[in-house]
């Protein structure tokens, strides 16, 4: 398949294995943003085969699992009001929040529903009028555009029986919040591909002088990755921190504008809460002033009850690449996909689920 297969060329993927371990005389410490990217990289064995000269850190990249306990047991207090149904992605069932999960509700009663677009979502609402509909928005800016348009098919429709609860996260903030750590160790990143096809890599530029680390804008594939993983080492090499792009089948500097132009119609940045990293500045999106009629938070206020989450579960370290999945010692024990103790464990995108899968419950990375 053009732009896939040629991107899985395992002579190609060697070339640049021995490439990078050429180059490097150190080992350099690199975060990749996105879990789609760990995933790719645990799976094709690249952290094995670079563990002598890059030491992999998994950083918050998985929108599942950063949101936010709070939010999540917002959408199960939705869940169990009469005649309202909550939409949501598939990956945000298993999910726990303070208390439990949507799965967990859906059993006591709650009613949730899994859609594949928020529009799906739009159309539910459109049939059934006496019926609330909330579409649980959750994802970064790759997702946003497409709930950003559900609600403005609403708006068209004149619907008064849908909204959004919203929990979209904004990649760079993310990013900012953990170089200020004092615990801190990344050297360079690795950038979201798809996030960056959407809203480009210009702001990427001003970050790399601020905080004098590189970032390489990087694909899925084994290649995209070890091009990218071989820029980011050259350049901390050389001690130098620019912005590239090595993603360049899909990604541009200015993004997508038409994508771009819906977001900022409805959405506006602000403060939020991660799971793993606190109240992140500007780490989320909001409904603008303008589109407020169909914030589901303000529709139902969430009650100011404590949210109490597993003290046995380390998420938030492995979210901020500070503990190796399996270095947690619930990992693979009291922590499966069958009984998870935190979302890492929990999406298809989380770290400790991609360690789960492909070194298995038991096996230790490189140190």
């Amino acid at each position: 398949m053009k732009y896939v297969d040629e991107f899985r060329d395992p002579h190609l993927a060697e070339r640049l294995v021995r490439r990078i371990h050429a180059i490097a005389t150190r080992r350099w410490t690199i975060m990749e943003v996105c879990g789609g990217q760990t995933h790719s990289l645990l799976r094709h064995g690249i952290d094995e085969a670079l563990a002598d000269v890059i030491e992999l850190l998994h950083g918050p990249g998985c929108p599942v699992c950063v949101t936010s306990a709070a939010a999540i047991d917002h959408a199960i207090e939705l869940s169990l009001r009469e005649q309202l149904l909550l939409c949501c992605f598939g990956d945000m069932f298993r999910v726990p929040g303070g208390n439990c999960s949507l799965s967990a509700a859906r059993a006591q009663g709650g009613n949730v529903r899994a859609v594949y677009s928020p529009l799906d979502a739009v159309r539910i609402a459109a049939r059934d009028p006496s019926r609330e509909v909330v579409m649980f928005a959750v994802g970064f800016e790759t997702t946003a555009p497409a709930t950003a348009l559900a609600v403005r098919q609403a708006r068209q429709l004149g619907l008064r029986n849908f909204s959004l609860l919203v929990a979209h996260v904004r990649v760079q903030p993310a990013m900012e919040a953990i170089l200020q750590d004092p615990n801190n160790r990344v050297a360079g990143f690795l950038a979201a591909g798809h996030v960056c096809t959407v809203v480009g890599y210009e702001s990427y530029v001003a970050f790399c002088q601020r905080f004098r680390v590189p970032v390489v804008v990087t694909g899925f594939e084994p290649v995209d990755l070890l091009a990218g993983l071989l820029e980011c080492v050259a350049q901390l090499e050389r001690g130098e921190c620019e912005a590239r792009n090595c993603y360049e089948r899909s990604a541009r500097a200015d993004g997508n504008l038409h994508a771009q132009a819906i977001l900022n119609e409805v959405y506006e940045p602000c403060d939020l809460e991660w799971r793993g990293l606190g109240v992140v500045p500007r780490g989320g999106l909001r409904l603008r002033e303008a589109w407020r009629e169909f914030d589901a938070a303000i529709r139902w206020p969430r009650r100011t009850l404590p949210v109490i989450e597993s003290s046995r579960c380390r998420s938030g370290e492995v979210l901020t690449g500070q503990l190796r999945a399996v270095d947690c010692e619930e990992f693979g024990r009291r922590c499966t996909p069958e009984s998870p103790l935190g979302a890492p464990m929990v999406s298809s995108e989380g770290a400790c689920a991609a360690y789960y899968r492909y070194h298995g419950a038991s096996t230790s990375a490189a140190p």
